[in-house]
């Protein structure tokens, strides 16, 4: 398997709902969590870009649940690229409960697609992917 981008997160009560499991919103946050840490530990010269007049749209976002998991599970979201294109990046993720003695169990699979997009807010057009983040995505390629 490539290799991937890992996001560490302990899941937290506010993250669960009445009956104790993650409620299914968190996945989502998580994956867009995990592609914000990329972007500040791998492209920071795209969190500069983006204060200018990048924008990355997420344009298609989805999540397949395994298994249930509640607080205070520990799980790593591993982020890779699925596929890049040139004004457009689709991530896939994988989540992982890293459960006591070293096992891990697969608990749930997403997908994100991004759009570059460039402009005022009134009149964005696509761009390309920045050259920072394409550089900064190659390891990570499925």
């Amino acid at each position: 398997m490539s290799k991937y981008f890992e996001y560490l997160h302990t899941v937290g009560f506010e993250e669960t709902n009445i009956v104790g499991n993650v409620y299914y919103v968190n996945y989502l946050r998580w994956q867009g969590r995990c592609r914000e840490m990329f972007l500040k530990e791998r492209a920071p010269e795209v969190l500069a870009d983006l204060q200018d007049d990048l924008k990355l749209f997420t344009l298609k976002v989805e999540c397949e649940f395994f298994a249930e998991i509640t607080a205070f599970d520990e799980l790593s979201i591993r982020m890779r690229l699925s596929e890049l294109a040139q004004t457009q990046i689709e991530f896939s993720f994988d989540y992982v409960r890293l459960d006591a003695g070293g096992s891990e169990t697969l608990i749930a699979r997403g997908k994100q697609r991004v759009a570059c997009m460039r402009g005022p807010n009134t009149r964005t057009s696509p761009a390309r992917v920045p050259e920072p983040l394409v550089r900064a995505l190659e390891p990570y390629a499925s």
